[in-house]
């Protein structure tokens, strides 16, 4: 591991101006990523700058009724809010799934949005890896790719982002803040994450020398009705390989209104609009749920070993959207 320097911060201008100062600089919140990937070698900082102290672990409402969730709130303080559990459960049930009861304890909001994938070629720093270092190829395209991705992929990439929060808050139309020595800035959820296209190494439009602030979630009366559903090769602790943020309205057996977020089959969280669009004014049933996503998975690419998540994305959207169905009807 590369020699580093350590700097903590006590106020959100501070911490920018430390970044500033130092290109190489990265920010420490509870560091579940970012020191795996240091004692790796894929992140080789100069400096860190601890922002755990900086204020803003706390979830408070918003003017319109939404929810402001700071970025050093902890995985287990957000999962555990009472207002969270009410108005977003699909948002709490994405973070317990997401790691053991240790890692929520120090994984941060923030940190969380910017984890990097967990691809095998990725950290192996002996393999080319277009996300490591651009230009150098994709091992994944004709090697171990059977948790790699089926849309939006390209030929330089085809890595999945490894998060369960980010998700749900894709379904939820979730909008990021943060801050640059520039001032206050925001982007929504849908922009946050960019296309893989031909620069899979840049993953978001954060601007440089930015720190994520908080995130807020707009009141949306049908995420109070809403599920995440995790698939994973274990039932501990493992990554997704396919998941699923759905929130649904039934009015008169009619789809009233439906969310749909898909995770573990692309390079972002895949909000899942084709499906939606499907769905608003049908009766809700399987056979409508399993159109809206063959909708979705029309645009899918699979690889020789992943051609088993288009089949199990259809149905894991049947599943839950028919158990939501299910709860509304009693």
């Amino acid at each position: 591991m590369r020699e580093f320097g350590y700097e903590r911060a006590f106020d959100v201008s501070g911490a920018v101006a430390l970044l500033g100062g130092e290109p190489e600089a990265r920010f420490l919140a509870g560091g579940t990523n970012l020191v795996d990937l240091m004692k790796a070698g894929v992140e080789r900082p100069a400096l860190l700058i601890d922002v755990r102290e900086l204020p803003l672990d706390g979830v408070e409402f918003t003017e319109d009724g939404g929810l402001r969730i700071g970025s050093t709130v902890t995985n287990s303080d957000l999962a555990a809010h009472p207002e969270v559990r009410r108005r977003f459960p699909a948002l709490a049930q994405a973070v317990l799934a997401g790691a053991s009861g240790q890692l929520r304890n120090m994984a941060t909001v923030g940190g969380n949005l910017l984890q990097r994938t967990r691809c095998g070629y990725f950290i192996d720093l002996s393999k080319p890896c277009n996300k490591r270092t651009p230009g150098s190829g994709c091992p994944a395209l004709t090697g171990e790719h059977h948790n790699h991705g089926i849309l939006g992929t390209s030929e330089h990439c085809v890595a999945t982002h490894p998060s369960d929060m980010a998700v749900a808050l894709a379904a939820f139309d979730a909008v990021i803040s943060y801050e640059t020595a520039d001032g206050p800035g925001e982007l929504p959820i849908d922009e946050f994450y960019l296309p893989v296209g031909e620069t899979p190494h840049i993953e978001t439009a954060l601007p440089a020398g930015a720190l994520i602030t908080g995130v807020t979630l707009p009141q949306d009366p049908v995420a109070a009705r809403s599920r995440y559903r995790k698939v994973r090769e274990r039932a501990s602790y493992a990554f997704a390989i396919g998941s699923l943020a759905a929130a649904l309205d039934v009015q008169d057996d009619v789809v009233s209104e439906v969310r749909l977020a898909f995770g573990a089959v692309a390079s972002r969280p895949w909000r899942a609009r084709a499906a939606e669009q499907v769905l608003i004014g049908r009766t809700a049933s399987a056979e409508a749920f399993a159109a809206a996503a063959d909708a979705e998975l029309a645009a899918a690419e699979a690889l020789p070993e992943n051609g088993y998540k288009v089949t199990l994305m259809r149905n894991l959207v049947v599943a839950v959207l028919t158990e939501l169905t299910e709860e509304a009807a009693r």
